[in-house]
């Protein structure tokens, strides 16, 4: 009792009265009693919506998941099933792949049925896609391996885009093998009926062998080709099930369209070599109006930076207009003076892997350097850079107030230009996405207090 009443004393000393303190008492009450409702309904943690299913709904979604709602719920089902479907169709595609090695390659090999250069001629580069399909299915299996050990059962955090972004190297891998696909089924043809020996070991093969599932070496010689035509379908189902908050999502949309300008690609070489099969299934969703990315562009612009195509990661890419103020100033209010001309803007961003252990191997690390790569339109065919690119470390970004349908870059030390997109929204995305590296990595920071050159009248300025 002593104590309750010194603490009373105290409170009456300290001119906090009764009214107060009952008044903070109730609103105390009230903030427990609104959090209490608001947990009782609070929103799903992956949409924000608040229609949670009652407990007794929740057949196929456990306790753990009672904080998602039924949609999102079915959602997360939906993805976990299409990861898996994507990790296990790469597991069974290498499979098939070694069954071409050990089951073919090598005995025909041994056996020296074949000479080496015809050996070359049928299997192609089938140990790069066995190496590459043995590194890419080693991350996948321990990313997932990694999200059950952390009681993630719904392998959200199995960032499948991130991954595939890291072996996008494959993709010339395939298309090499594509490409050769034609003259290596017409060789074997060819050297079947040519040689008994040969053909008696096929037939033998296709016929005893259970590993082969009674399949003959041509079909087992498609697989490369079903596997990368089938990469967008997998891609597709992920994306559809994934939520746009999750951090995979762009880099997912980005290995589907990377992907698809290669098959892209692939046909068209394989029309311009007079081969008549193309890859065809990857088209269902063509219809939709999607961005195709010219690959040209893209080799073009790695091979001008010399990058490693497995870190470099293209942010943004198409058509810009470009001037030059001619005394390397803004000219007033912008566009009316300049000159424009279209161009090709490739922004590239070259991301450091934050360590070689294969654990971390998906984590992009630090960006090491972001250049943009201008080309000009196609002409005769080639594309042509119109300089070498602009290392962004070396540039300062700016908006005028009273032109926002531009923007200005100036080279520090050299020269400016001014940009514009025929579409004011995707001026202002370029210019958001060009500002972030150039400040990230500016050079002059360090130098100059952070501020540009444009900035610095005085010499006291400088630290």
């Amino acid at each position: 009792g002593t104590r309750m009443r010194s603490a009373e004393v105290a409170r009456a000393d300290s001119g906090i009265g009764q009214t107060p303190a009952r008044k903070w008492r109730n609103r105390a009450a009230e903030t427990l009693s609104s959090l209490q409702a608001w947990e009782a309904h609070r929103p799903c943690t992956d949409c924000g919506e608040r229609d949670l299913p009652v407990e007794t709904d929740v057949q196929n979604c456990n306790q753990r998941r009672a904080d998602l709602c039924e949609k999102c719920c079915k959602r997360r089902t939906e993805r976990k099933e299409s990861v898996l479907e994507f990790v296990n169709t790469e597991a069974s595609y290498g499979e098939d792949l070694r069954i071409i090695k050990e089951e073919f390659y090598l005995p025909m090999q041994a056996a020296g049925l074949l000479s080496q250069e015809q050996l070359l001629g049928i299997f192609s580069n089938i140990q790069e896609l066995i190496d590459l399909n043995e590194n890419f299915l080693e991350i996948l299996q321990e990313e997932i391996d990694r999200a059950f050990d952390q009681s993630d059962d719904d392998l959200m955090t199995v960032c499948i885009g991130e991954i595939f972004l890291e072996f996008v190297n494959m993709l010339p891998a395939f298309q090499t093998y594509c490409l050769q696909q034609s003259s290596s089924v017409n060789m074997l043809n060819a050297l079947e009926k040519e040689k008994e020996l040969l053909r008696i070991f096929l037939n033998v093969s296709q016929n005893d062998n259970t590993a082969l599932r009674r399949m003959n070496l041509r079909s087992f010689l498609m697989a490369p080709l079903q596997r990368v035509t089938k990469y967008p379908l997998l891609l597709s189902r992920i994306i559809k099930a994934t939520t746009e908050y999750h951090p995979d999502h762009g880099s997912l949309r980005e290995a589907k369209s990377r992907i698809e300008s290669h098959l892209e690609h692939i046909n068209m070489k394989t029309k311009q070599e007079g081969n008549t099969w193309t890859l065809r299934s990857f088209r269902q969703d063509s219809k939709k109006k999607r961005e195709v990315i010219n690959i040209e562009m893209r080799e073009t612009a790695l091979k001008t930076v010399g990058w490693l195509r497995e870190e470099t990661r293209f942010v943004m890419e198409g058509p810009l207009q470009l001037a030059q103020p001619p005394d390397g100033q803004w000219v007033k209010k912008g566009s009316k003076t300049l000159k424009f001309q279209n161009m090709q803007v490739l922004l590239l961003v070259n991301m450091k892997r934050v360590s070689e252990s294969s654990l971390e191997s998906a984590e992009p690390g630090p960006v090491k350097d972001a250049v943009l790569v201008l080309i000009r339109d196609k002409n005769n065919g080639k594309f042509h850079l119109l300089r070498e690119p602009l290392r962004l470390s070396n540039c300062v970004v700016s908006t005028d107030p009273d032109c926002d349908d531009t923007f200005e870059l100036i080279e520090i030390r050299r020269e400016a230009f001014v940009f514009r997109d025929s579409d004011r929204a995707r001026t202002h995305h370029w210019f958001r996405q060009i500002r972030r590296y150039s400040r990230e990595l500016g050079s002059w920071k360090k130098r100059r207090n952070a501020l540009p050159n444009i900035m610095i009248s005085t010499p006291h300025t400088r630290p």
